[in-house]
């Protein structure tokens, strides 16, 4: 074969593989794009909330949240009954979550929405924060939340030692210290607290082993010890 034609079969044979990575959009390529041109990724769940409206289905707890929320859903469809919704968006902030709080919670007229937030603030994925600035949002979350006659149960942020996106960075006392403020401020504002901690986490800060697949995201065995400690708050307030 001439050096013409076997350059002529490589290029070829590599066109596939060119254009597929120019149409394939990496996750983070997405996010990236996203946080430009719809940073609360108000369109995620702009079809589901219309056809929730639409039908007239009674909505008992939205579940808004970060990957770890969004992961419930997928690995545990089963706890998602009728009546509880699940919004929770992979890598979100809680400044994220604060714009979503009409669409994907206030609208669908849920009567408990369950927060749970703060991996990803400490992580920096939309940029540096102050834990000031976290508790804000939480702050007005929960309002917002009030203000539309919603009650909140605040969870604490799951445990982890470490954050596979963000080697090397501290993560288990700032989870500590947004805990323990999310704690004392669910008590002020007497808002219903659960904390996931005693079950999911060890001694050291970390999950318990089985509990993650990457010491962050829980694992089918992690929701279930989750829902160990949810479920029976949820029946109280048949939710």
């Amino acid at each position: 074969m001439s050096l013409r034609r076997r350059s002529l079969l490589a290029g070829a044979l590599a066109l596939p593989l060119v254009a597929r990575a120019q149409t394939q959009e990496t996750y983070q390529q997405r996010k990236e794009r996203l946080l430009h041109e719809d940073f609360p990724e108000l369109s995620r769940y702009a079809a589901d909330n219309a056809r929730i409206l639409a039908a007239g289905e009674k909505v008992n707890i939205v579940f808004l949240g970060d990957s770890i929320t969004e992961g419930w859903k997928s690995k545990r469809p089963g706890f998602f009954t009728p009546g509880r919704v699940g919004r929770g968006i992979s890598g979100q902030t809680t400044p994220q979550m604060v714009l979503r709080m009409m669409a994907d919670v206030v609208h669908l007229k849920p009567r408990f929405v369950h927060i749970m937030a703060g991996t990803n603030d400490i992580a920096g994925n939309t940029g540096p924060m102050t834990r000031a600035q976290s508790y804000d949002n939480f702050r007005m979350m929960t309002q917002i939340a009030k203000a539309n006659g919603i009650g909140v149960i605040l969870a604490s942020v799951p445990p982890a030692d470490h954050f596979p996106w963000r080697e090397g960075l501290d993560v288990v006392g700032p989870i500590r210290e947004i805990n323990a403020w999310l704690q004392d401020y669910a008590e002020a504002e007497r808002l219903t607290w659960v904390d996931y901690t005693p079950v999911l986490g060890d001694a050291k800060g970390a999950m318990k082993p089985g509990l993650a697949y990457d010491g962050v995201h829980p694992t089918e065995a992690g929701y279930d010890a989750m829902a160990t400690v949810i479920e029976p708050i949820l029946k109280a307030r048949r939710a």
